[in-house]
């Protein structure tokens, strides 16, 4: 996992409350198993009309919103089926940060084990900073993850919350098979330890019970 330390993006304002995660990775996608290209199919159906025509209005393709690599969302985000494909699909489109007031558990912590940082804060605050964006094309966000805030480009600023779990996995780029190798030598140590296979061992103890021994 790419570390993350401090970031800067143009924000994306998502005006829409309870987007499941059929919204960001509809089910016909679903039989691609490889990350790339997946953020073609991003809020597919949003994008793109029946006849795949590209629909102007819906706001990742205005121009204000080119490049976006921060989502700001309303509550309830990722909610619906626990698909991984959604945050893979939102990371390649090139998003690492997401701004809302709350997200659904499994989708938050795929979120978190695939690079994407998901920043909850309270309403009035998420309401904020939709104003500002709004306001102000081009605006930008400062995540500062070393001390847990956020900087608009107007220099409006909050505090987020996030669990040192989590927050060293960032800071390190630490992902599950990182924090596995973390104990290779313990891993080793057992492997050396357990060389003759646990089906030879139960295979002589039955052994050796049927002739007596």
């Amino acid at each position: 996992m790419e570390k993350f330390n401090l970031f800067s993006g143009l924000v994306a304002a998502l005006d829409m409350s309870d987007v499941d995660t059929d919204q960001i990775y509809p089910k016909q996608f679903l039989k691609f198993i490889e990350r790339a290209n997946l953020g073609q199919f991003l809020f597919y159906h949003h994008r793109y009309d029946e006849h795949g025509e590209r629909k102007a209005d819906f706001v990742l393709h205005w121009p204000r919103y080119a490049g976006a690599t921060i989502l700001l969302a309303r509550d309830n985000f990722g909610c619906g089926s626990s698909r991984e494909h959604a945050p893979w699909a939102l990371l390649d489109y090139g998003f690492r940060v997401l701004i809302a007031p709350g997200y659904a558990d499994i989708f938050k912590n795929n979120c978190l084990k695939n690079g994407i940082l998901p920043v909850q804060l309270e309403h009035r605050i998420v309401d904020e900073w939709f104003e500002r964006v709004e306001m102000s094309p081009g605006y930008r966000i400062t995540v500062d993850l070393v001390n847990q805030t956020l900087t608009g480009t107007d220099g409006f600023s909050c505090t987020f919350e996030l669990d040192p779990f989590h927050k060293r996995c960032f800071l390190e780029g630490l992902d599950d098979i990182s924090l596995t190798l973390e104990n290779e030598s313990a891993i080793q140590a057992y492997e050396i330890a357990h060389r003759k296979p646990w089906q030879a061992l139960t295979a002589g103890r039955r052994d050796r019970s049927e002739t007596g021994q």
